[in-house]
């Protein structure tokens, strides 16, 4: 039934920060904290200012500062196309048609793979690809005030409202403290020690890494250099160059000395201040010349103006969202390793969530910003030469999981590294499209670096997967829905467009059935069980491949018209889109997850990646496609909840999506399980760190970016024309707020709710535009204020619309409920 009907009615003046969260700076809700030093490196705090990091362990009597940069990187360019490929091309399909699919794979792992070592199955650290490295270790020996046996009081934390991680205990009859950030404004790390005994403060400064590292003095500073390997023995010994510097400040007393050329050492200071710069001449800088001029910056500036310059810009980010879901007093009392093992028990501790989620967008300021790279699987920090997987950019899920939160999570400048780094892809995907696929455009594969590396990996398994780009083009056009800047778009469409055109040339009729499919292709990084009894992974098509074409292809037409550009070529992906076989339901009332209903040969997964039409893409709907949406469900339950941690964040998405709280509250709640597993496992065993690091095993930071992106999707969605709040709440949650979330339309908003139901909402306009809001069946005796003024609006069948121009803001009330019995 369609009931339209004009809102109007009076009310007094509201401002849009009426349902914001109080800004209450309490380190229940923006901080955790450890009663003991860290015994792993697991439990050390990040720290990072989105190019350099650094994770203090807290020792005391010796306290080691793991250093990170984050463009740290062994290897270089190559030249990886294979030649080979595109001559068993015609060869691969034909097998694939007959059905003979494990003949067709046999093949395509014998030529259709990169040219020479690929990613080195994740060690590609002394080969040309390279791994993401630890720039190297701080190390801070602490000599004096009193007997360490005599240590009380200890409490390490990390302060999330300040991105500040402090220690403190006291040694004897003295108290010492430290206090240690990266900075945002000076690009310096910095460490404050304090004592509250005069001269108590002695230590001894040391630099190392496991391997090409020197450390000297240069009359003021403790210094270590080295080049890293450069990915050939013979024609590219030498990589990257990189440098860290130490220099100690004493404002009020004590001396400085040098031991033996590597190592400093101060006596007798009350207060020390150590600053350390980090650089590698990655972007063609030289590394001395970087240094000179951070230190140079911060010359004569006091501690306290470090600070705060260091947190009034860490803020300008962190602030723009709040988030309150109740809160346990006793529970935030716990250290963080506690207090994870107290909710696993009994889960009575909401505030956790609220932390875990800032916790992410915490991660995401701290590990990119403009003008630097995208975060990699671990972010930017490591304390290996050898990062797991090399530390480098999967594309078939994981790097863009890294990125679900920033939109939502009003961060959007942290979208910008990563689109650049697409775009630096192109070239090189050109030549991969050409010599693998014969084709024009440009394609990249699973694995991805910092330099260029576009083809299949090593194994076709899972490095054969060829819609990488595509999806890496939907995080293009999804950074355009939420700023509608068509300036922005106008200079990514062409890359879009050239994506488009790769399929228009790679895609191949499939003559059993008539669609057009991709071939060769996974279904990234499942098997399946042939009648023959082998398991294969090869295929031609896969539901996801299909889910991600489809929606390239209509980003791309939209886009052109709204640029009011090729016409003729949207037509083209008009047709080829039609051409690809629909999301379709098996005999089993599961979604297919390749053309045909093949059996699993590992039913329960860690990827689902036939579900990429729920989530993140918007092509399977409880309101649009209620009959998918339903064999989604079917398809997760068997799929099952115990997974990697990644893994679980996603199912968070999934279920949100399809407006199941209590199962995504559920997912959220494994994904908080304490791990202290750091081997690998990509069957199970996911969960937390005592840090709060997501653990695959071992540690990945996409889970926790994963996390964060589906308490954001549980309360409140924009996918589908327009605004639905609470969505996904689950009962956990039944009092609370936020403010500053950001929706598809150019829009920032705000809730609070009681007993499970919407009190008040707000929607601040950041682009002009029609903005759509649905309202809670049982609640349209609303009132609405527009900037502070009564205002009327029209509802249609559950959906007020309003016209809005920037900076306007619209609030709605709804009548209080009653508690339940």
């Amino acid at each position: 039934m369609n009931r339209t009907r004009l809102l109007f009615f009076l009310s007094g003046i509201c401002l849009f920060g009426c349902g914001r969260v109080e800004n209450s700076r309490t380190n229940a809700q923006l901080s955790y904290h450890f009663d003991a030093p860290a015994a792993v490196w697991e439990e050390t705090f990040p720290l990072g200012n989105g190019r350099i990091g650094i994770m203090p362990d807290g020792g005391v009597e010796e306290e080691n500062f793991v250093l990170n940069e984050i463009t740290m990187w062994s290897g270089s360019r190559q030249n990886a196309d294979n030649p080979a490929a595109a001559r068993s091309l015609p060869a691969i399909r034909k097998l694939l048609f007959e059905g003979r699919n494990d003949e067709a794979q046999q093949l395509v792992y014998e030529t259709f793979v990169c040219r020479g070592e690929g990613s080195g199955r994740g060690d590609g650290a002394d080969i040309p690809y390279g791994s993401y490295q630890l720039l190297g270790n701080l190390k801070v020996a602490c000599s004096g005030g009193g007997d360490p046996a005599e240590v009380s009081g200890y409490r390490r934390e990390l302060n999330l409202d300040e991105a500040v991680a402090t220690v403190s205990f006291k040694k004897g009859e003295t108290t010492f403290h430290r206090e240690v950030f990266t900075s945002f404004a000076s690009d310096l790390a910095v460490i404050r020690l304090r004592a509250d005994t005069e001269k108590a403060i002695e230590l001894c400064l040391s630099l190392n890494r496991p391997e090409r590292y020197a450390v000297s003095f240069d009359g003021k500073d403790l210094q270590m250099s080295g080049r890293l390997f450069g990915g050939d023995r013979l024609t590219a010994p030498e990589g990257v160059g990189y440098g860290a510097r130490v220099r100690a400040v004493l404002p009020l007393d004590g001396r400085q000395m040098i031991s033996g050329d590597t190592l400093l050492v101060v006596e007798n200071a009350s207060e020390v201040i150590l600053l350390v710069g980090m650089a590698t001449d990655y972007f063609g800088t030289e590394v001395n010349r970087q240094l000179d001029s951070l230190f140079h910056a911060v010359e004569g500036k006091p501690y306290e103006q470090l600070k705060s310059e260091h947190v009034a810009a860490y803020r300008a980010l962190f602030d723009r969202v709040k988030v309150d879901f109740g809160h346990n007093a006793e529970k935030e009392a716990l250290p963080v390793n506690g207090r994870l093992e107290a909710f696993h028990r009994d889960g009575n501790d909401p505030s956790l969530m609220a932390l875990y989620y800032q916790f992410g967008r915490y991660l995401l300021i701290s590990s990119t910003r403009p003008g630097s790279l995208p975060p990699n699987l671990q972010g930017l920090w490591c304390n290996t030469v050898r990062t797991p997987w090399n530390g480098d950019y999967h594309l078939n899920i994981n790097v863009q999981m890294n990125h679900w939160p920033v939109e939502s999570g009003n961060l959007p400048e942290l979208h910008l590294p990563l689109i650049e780094w697409t775009k630096q892809q192109a070239p090189s995907g050109r030549r991969t499209a050409r010599v693998f696929y014969n084709a024009r455009g440009w394609v990249t594969h699973v694995l991805g670096n910092v330099w260029e590396f576009t083809a299949p990996g090593e194994h076709p398994s899972w490095g054969a997967t060829n819609t990488s780009a595509a999806w890496m083009c939907a995080h293009l056009y999804n950074h355009y829905l939420y700023s509608m800047d068509t300036t922005y778009l106008a200079e990514v469409y062409p890359f879009m467009k050239e994506a488009a055109l790769f399929f228009t040339d790679m895609l191949v009729k499939d003559p059993r059935n008539s669609y057009a499919v991709t071939a060769p292709t996974t279904s990234p990084e499942n098997a399946y069980v042939m009648p023959n009894g082998n398991a294969v992974c090869i295929c031609a098509g896969s539901t996801m491949d299909n889910q991600i074409l489809r929606e390239l292809f209509q980003n791309v037409i939209d886009a052109a018209g709204l640029l009011n550009v090729d016409s003729d070529f949207a037509e083209v992906l008009a047709s080829k889109r039609a051409e690809l076989m629909p999301t379709t339901v098996a005999p089993d009332g599961r979604i297919m997850e390749w053309l045909e209903p093949f059996v699993e040969s590992e039913p329960h997964h860690r990827h689902v990646s036939h579900l990429y039409g729920l989530y993140p893409a918007n092509e399977i709907s409880p309101d649009r496609t209620p009959l998918l949406a339903e064999a989604a469900r079917k398809t997760l339950a068997v799929r099952g909840d115990e997974s990697t941690g990644w893994s679980m964040a996603w199912k968070v998405n999934f279920w949100a999506r399809l407006r199941d709280g209590e199962h995504a509250y559920k997912l959220l709640t494994d994904l908080l399980t304490p791990c202290m597993q750091t081997g690998f496992n990509y069957v199970k065993g996911g969960g937390t760190y005592p840090n709060l690091f997501c653990a695959h095993p071992p540690f990945q930071i996409d889970g926790n970016f994963g996390g964060s992106a589906g308490i954001a999707e549980m309360l409140v969605q924009s996918q589908n024309g327009y605004i639905e709040f609470l969505p996904a709440l689950p009962a956990a949650w039944a009092n609370g707020s936020f403010s500053g979330l950001r929706v598809q339309g150019g829009g920032e908003v705000n809730a609070r709710w009681e007993n499970g139901h919407c009190r008040k909402i707000g929607l601040k306009a950041l682009a002009e535009g029609a903005f759509r809001i649905k309202l809670p069946e049982d609640m349209l005796d609303i009132t609405v204020v527009l900037n502070g003024k009564s205002a009327s609006c029209p509802v249609s069948e559950g959906i007020l619309t309003v016209r809005l121009q920037p900076e306007d803001l619209l609030e709605i009330r709804f009548p209080a409920t009653e508690s339940p019995a």
